[in-house]
């Protein structure tokens, strides 16, 4: 087998091979080779192995990883997958032979390893499910049902809606298509950005995979083979987002113990024997934690167990009614657990792609995370769908947790995924409800995609060199409520009045230069607090006893703060003034208002799973509710953990007119000179052009070598 890869001037990867597989085998090694402690950190999560080198502050995913049986997910998964689909578990085998190849050589030039102590080990044929699956579980935010059961709990269920965001955890994107008739050059355009979880090196990989086959530039994600979420073939693109939809179950479980192990309550009213171990989880430096693992008909238990939550149960008292709530257990129910399927069949069909009928195709394979696809290929033909599986349950399911000793609660089929077109030659997707609307419960406000259709429609065409200024934009229309009370304040103090003017002057514009932006944050901020602290709330500021991995979901500020909004709007809220409260919050900034731009606190947050010493990281512009996502979190801080993992515009006309960055380089090695040499890009929304022509490409390496199997 021969393969060669190049590098263009930003240190990407270009990988030419004589097959898929050799290509796979490839693919796997530069991974490894540029991102060792990437891979490694993300096969220990999902095994539930990190806290053995990264400490205690990994136990609590570990320990969820354990529970929810992550790991034994993947093997289960794959196993299927060796059976309904041979060739596609031998290319996820070739990656993984290429990345256990190339191991070595990336852990010795990344200095992480040392840091922790931590030896390269080996990948197995299931680990890149496994990755995929550590990634994506918390994606469809199953959190938000324990969140709204508190909320109900104590608010009643007009709560639901008061409070109803894209939640803490929820990742998101930007992505729109243009037909023809709104290009300049008659052929569609994609582009758009996911926002997630900013972290070092970046969750997407730029890529290109060239074989006789296919020849595809890419965002991969690492560990795992091809480029699921966003690639251009050069006849055909496409690009996701999310989709927001609902497709995890939360059920209530009560367990007792008996001789032989752990029993649970079935619908029927019968105990049913439930599968239990114990297992193990190093933690460095404390020894070993033991680990119930309870596993029911309806999923594995993932919090409490025979003896209960843990203080969630007892006596409750709730408006007009006294409840009991005996022990139980919370167990999750996730499609891939149920079918063994993680939707590994669409990744090689995708790169084989050549129309917008045969990504259309590839799709009907995907499982999760559920997406709304946008693709568009070189004859003008346009797709706009949701992909994914959907269990088809009472609403109920989606809305909360449910008793599994109750009927009426069971799965039953699956939803069709809807299909949508293009409006006016324009489809844009932001998170906001659209096609998914049947599917989902809770979606992003549609500012984010009611600003990107206004600049869309600024002009009747556009090209690739236009699209990257729409990514930055900054407009924050989610403001308005905050400042519709500011407006109607009277008998304010003179310096509240001119703080008052000042940001009713101002234009809504989240700049990074701008320091009415930074007083608008602070306002909101101080409002949020106030919210937060009000005796009407009082009951959901202890976060129950529920995993500290789920813990994001369930905070009280971080809820008032994204649905800041909602509150604000809302005819009546528990008794709460707000306009007094507003109007406190006014008078406490004014006494000392920020006297420096939004970017001095604002600024980028990303995840390293060895901390660094403290360093400056820069200011962004932006903010949650702009197009330029840089999510802050109102009431808690001003840092930016959450944001644009990429940008991409794909060119139909033209694939070297395409162009994409990601925030900091296609090198994980810290020192490398590719490790952070996009950051600067990244922050002023510039996009580095792809490249194809391989005679502008540097030769890196040629290997020839028989291929080898994990």
């Amino acid at each position: 087998m021969t393969t060669e890869t190049y590098r263009d001037a930003w240190g990407i990867p270009h990988l030419r091979a004589a097959g898929a597989r050799e290509l796979a085998r490839a693919q796997g090694r530069v991974t490894a080779a540029d991102r060792a402690w990437q891979l490694e950190v993300e096969r220990h999560r999902a095994q539930g192995t990190s806290a053995s080198f990264l400490g205690a502050s990994a136990l609590s995913w570990d320990v969820f990883a354990r529970r929810a049986r992550l790991d034994d997910t993947a093997r289960r998964c794959f196993a299927a997958l060796e059976g309904r689909d041979p060739e596609t578990a031998e290319w996820v085998r070739a990656y993984v032979g290429g990345v256990n190849a190339g191991l070595a050589e990336g852990a010795a030039r990344t200095p992480e390893f040392a840091r922790a102590g931590l030896a390269p080990g080996r990948w197995e044929p299931w680990t890149p499910l496994g990755v995929w699956l550590g990634t994506h579980i918390l994606f469809a935010g199953f959190p938000a049902k324990l969140w709204r059961d508190e909320a109900i709990r104590h608010l009643g269920p007009e709560a639901v809606g008061l409070f109803a965001t894209d939640g803490p955890g929820t990742a998101g994107s930007n992505g729109w298509l243009l037909s023809g008739t709104r290009t300049t050059t008659g052929l569609p355009l994609l582009a758009g950005d996911p926002h997630r979880f900013l972290e070092e090196p970046g969750v997407y990989q730029q890529i290109r995979l060239s074989c006789p086959e296919f020849d595809v530039v890419g965002l991969a994600v690492p560990g795992v083979p091809g480029t699921a979420h966003f690639a251009h073939t050069g006849s055909v693109a496409w690009s996701i987002t999310n989709a927001m939809a609902d497709y995890q179950d939360l059920y209530r479980e009560r367990l007792r113990r008996t001789g032989a192990g752990v029993e649970a309550l079935s619908p029927e009213g019968v105990w049913q024997r439930a599968v239990r171990h114990v297992e193990f989880v190093e933690v460095a430096g404390e020894g070993a934690v033991e680990v119930e693992v309870i596993e029911t008909e309806r999923g594995p238990v993932i919090a409490g167990g025979p003896e209960g939550l843990g203080g969630l149960e007892g006596t409750r008292v709730s408006p007009g009614r006294r409840e009991e709530v005996p022990p139980t257990a919370i167990a999750l129910r996730y499609p891939p657990r149920v079918t063994e399927d993680l939707g590994f069949s669409a990744l090689l069909p995708l790169l084989r792609a050549r129309t917008v009928a045969d990504v259309d195709r590839a799709l009907d394979a995907w499982t999760e995370p559920v997406n709304v696809v946008q693709a568009a290929d070189t004859t003008g033909a346009v797709l706009h769908r949701v992909a994914g599986r959907v269990p088809v349950r009472p609403r109920i399911n989606s809305l909360r947790v449910v008793p599994a000793w109750e009927k009426g609660h069971e799965w039953q089929g699956w939803h069709t995924p809807p299909y949508a077109t293009p409006d006016d030659g324009m489809a844009v997707m932001a998170n906001q409800r659209g096609p998914a609307t049947p599917l989902g419960v809770e979606f992003a406000p549609p500012h984010r995609a009611a600003r990107i259709r206004a600049l869309l429609e600024q002009r009747r065409t556009w090209s690739a060199t236009d699209l990257p200024a729409i990514h930055t934009d900054t407009h924050l229309a989610s403001a308005a409520p905050l400042l519709t009370h500011l407006a109607a304040l009277t008998r304010l103090t003179p310096a509240a009045t001119r703080l008052r003017d000042r940001l009713l002057a101002w234009n809504r514009h989240m700049d990074a230069d701008s320091t009415e932006a930074a007083v608008y944050a602070a306002l909101r901020t101080a409002v949020v607090r106030r919210l937060a602290a009000h005796p009407a709330f009082a009951a959901l500021t202890e976060p129950p006893a529920y995993p500290e991995v789920l813990l994001p979901w369930m905070s009280l500020t971080a809820r008032i703060g994204f649905a800041l909004e909602h509150l604000l709007s809302a005819d009546e809220l528990y008794g709460v003034d707000r306009r007094g409260t507003v109007r406190e919050a006014l008078e406490e900034i004014a006494k000392a208002p920020p006297a420096t731009p939004w970017s001095d606190t604002h600024r980028l947050a990303p995840w390293r799973a060895l901390p660094d010493p403290p360093y400056s990281e820069p200011g962004l512009a932006g903010d949650h509710d702009c197009v330029n996502c840089t999510t802050a979190v109102p009431g808690i801080t001003d840092l930016a953990a959450r944001g644009p993992a990429a940008r991409y515009v794909w060119d139909l006309h033209d694939r070297e007119n395409s162009r994409w960055i990601v925030p900091f380089g296609a090198d994980g090695a810290p020192g490398s000179p590719h490790h952070r040499d996009q950051l600067p890009l990244w922050l002023r929304g510039d996009l580095a052009r792809v490249v194809t022509d391989w005679t502008r490409l540097t030769l890196e390496h040629t290997d020839i070598a028989e291929e080898a199997h994990a």
